[in-house]
């Protein structure tokens, strides 16, 4: 199994951070920043205007920005055989 690896930027310093994906869905993805005994994990969630995914870790706010447009067309790159509906 690949460990997932994703770009996000601190929005206090402009700095670029390499955070490896916990678990990723269009509503939320989940990422540890770090690694080791001193790891954080954050939720990143979609922005009310839905151009990216934010959240917050130790104080400092993280931004992901790809649209949860975007994260789906992933999503189904990666899982070609996830659920999908059945027509009837």
């Amino acid at each position: 199994m690949e460990v997932e690896r994703i770009k996000v930027r601190a929005t206090d310093s402009d700095a670029i951070l390499d955070v490896t994906v916990y678990s990723k869905r269009v509503d939320c993805i989940e990422v540890m920043l770090g690694e080791g005994t001193h790891s954080v994990k954050c939720t990143l969630t979609p922005t009310p205007n839905g151009r990216a995914y934010s959240g917050t870790a130790m104080g400092r706010e993280i931004v992901y920005e790809r649209s949860p447009e975007q994260v789906q067309i992933e999503l189904d790159r990666l899982n070609p055989g996830a659920f999908k509906p059945r027509r009837r």
